[in-house]
């Protein structure tokens, strides 16, 4: 990663490598730019292995930094800006952080932290008067597998895992992908997702350097701005969340002409009804495109065809650098079609065989570390099966209910209360029942204009004729949104309280 200016800079160093509203930086001034800053954090003292961290919002300061923490060997933490400090600050503790770079009103650093400032109004700050400054860049020899990256998983039940990464396995997506979706001419990949997010500064900037292209950070979120955003940067490739895809599609003031530059746009980090995806296909004439991966892997690792089949359950064919294995609970491969736990692990035929890696393993975790990663293989836990290739995903291990004896995964009611006409988001999840062992209940956000009352019975109604009876949710809640983290993800245990209070 700490060369992964060199394509653009050999190839198009005129060209624009990162775009923030009005500014543009070619390829050759953001090296210069990122250069600058790997000097001035030497001279801080930052070296290889030192943990640098910054939480503010997608601004091209974050890009430089990230960049020029790969030249020093150094490690990148990525901090949501949405956290409380408290969990900010107990992020910085974890992993030993020498220095933080975060917005001027982020008070949230202990003890002798150093810290820069950006002003994500206009940039200004210490980080931009140490860019400024212009001091040499040392030569690092940076060794490709030591840690590069911490990224933080959602941390849905007690704190948080830190999930280390490379830098050799952050580049496979960006890599890979120029043969499976082949360089077009004047690209330009739109990041609106949190870039404090690894997985999404891996699938925005880096993945168009690797290609030789344009990233371009967007900064309005909601429906109408991010769609001027699209429209007027000419974004033809861009990562959603299921939240985000939907507002574009309901909302009246977005029309298919603003949306018309772009060809490809990826849903992940949550269910994606396939309604919504239908509804997308309809309303902008391009395909919303699904696919499967964890904090951990990294990136996606599974992603639709449009050569081959596709389940309206299913969560794609694995990309070509990874091999799904589903395994029991002995860690024996199963048949296909039989439900396990879904591992991920390198290809072992073609030019991909035995390249990729997962994360190194988790900060501070030998335990969890070998748990995850034992057999060479990335134990996800989630379960899931394999259906002539393509995977189709049933849920978290840990979340599966088990009601009277029988099995029941939440993703298969969901999909199914999702099909309903009047749901918006729906989220299923067991509780607590004597008789029973565990209830399946379910938590709804209807669309809008339909009546919180009477959408329950509708629903279970609909349940009845789609799924054994066992499955059926036993109780619904109504609710104005579900809980969800910086990830876009719903957290189930933010919901089960929701139940009691009922």
């Amino acid at each position: 990663m700490a060369a992964c200016l060199d394509r653009g800079l050999i190839e198009q160093p005129g060209r624009e490598a990162l775009v923030w509203g009005d500014l543009s930086l070619t390829y050759a001034e953001l090296d210069q730019r990122v250069a600058a800053a790997a000097g001035g954090l030497a001279a801080l003292g930052i070296q290889s292995g030192d943990r640098v961290a910054l939480s503010l919002p997608n601004v091209p300061a974050v890009v430089e930094a990230f960049l020029a923490i790969q030249r020093l060997g150094a490690v990148w933490l990525g901090i949501n800006t949405n956290l409380a400090p408290p969990e900010a600050r107990w992020m910085l503790e974890d992993t030993g952080a020498s220095l933080f770079i975060t917005g001027p009103g982020r008070a949230v650093a202990s003890g002798d932290l150093h810290t820069l400032t950006v002003d994500p109004s206009d940039g200004s700050g210490t980080w931009a008067d140490l860019v400024a400054a212009g001091r040499p860049a040392p030569t690092i020899d940076v060794d490709p597998h030591a840690p590069a990256a911490i990224a933080y998983t959602s941390g849905t039940t007690g704190r948080p895992k830190g999930a280390v990464h490379s830098q050799h396995n952050l580049l496979w997506p960006g890599i890979s992908s120029r043969s499976s979706s082949p360089v077009r001419d004047e690209e330009r990949h739109g990041t609106v997702l949190a870039l404090t997010i690894l997985n999404i500064l891996v699938l925005g900037p880096l993945w168009s350097y690797l290609r030789g292209t344009t990233a371009v950070l967007l900064g309005r979120s909601d429906a109408v701005g991010l769609a001027s955003d699209i429209r007027e940067q000419r974004i033809n490739r861009i990562t959603l969340v299921p939240t985000l895809a939907y507002d574009l599609v309901a909302h009246p003031g977005v029309t298919r002409g603003d949306l018309a530059p772009l060809s490809q746009a990826v849903i992940g980090a949550g269910h994606s009804p396939p309604a919504l995806r239908a509804a997308w296909q309809k309303k902008f004439g391009t395909p919303a495109t699904i696919g499967y991966g964890l904090t951990e892997a990294p990136t996606g690792v599974t992603r639709e065809r449009t050569d081959l089949p596709t389940r309206s359950d299913g969560a794609g064919y694995p990309l070509d650098p990874v091999r799904v294995v589903i395994v029991d609970d002995d860690d024996r491969e199963v048949p296909s079609g039989e439900t396990g736990e879904v591992c991920i692990a390198p290809a072992v035929h073609g030019p991909w065989a035995g390249s990729w890696t997962p994360m190194l393993g988790y900060w501070n975790r030998g335990e969890a570390t070998t748990e995850a990663l034992r057999g060479g293989m990335l134990h996800t836990g989630d379960l899931g099966f394999l259906d002539s290739g393509q995977l189709v995903v049933r849920g978290r291990r840990t979340e599966m209910i088990l009601r009277g004896g029988a099995n029941v995964y939440p993703a298969e009611v969901e999909r199914v209360l999702l099909d309903h006409p009047e749901v918006r988001e729906a989220s299923v999840l067991g509780i607590p029942d004597d008789r029973l062992g565990e209830a399946v209940v379910a938590a709804l956000v209807p669309m809008n204009d339909v009546d919180p009352d009477t959408l329950p019975e509708a629903v279970v109604a609909f349940c009845r004729e789609q799924l054994a009876h066992y499955k059926v949710p036993s109780r619904m809640l109504v609710l104005d949104g579900l809980p969800r983290n910086a990830l876009g993800k719903v957290v189930k245990t933010d919901l089960a309280p929701r139940f009691d209070e009922a």
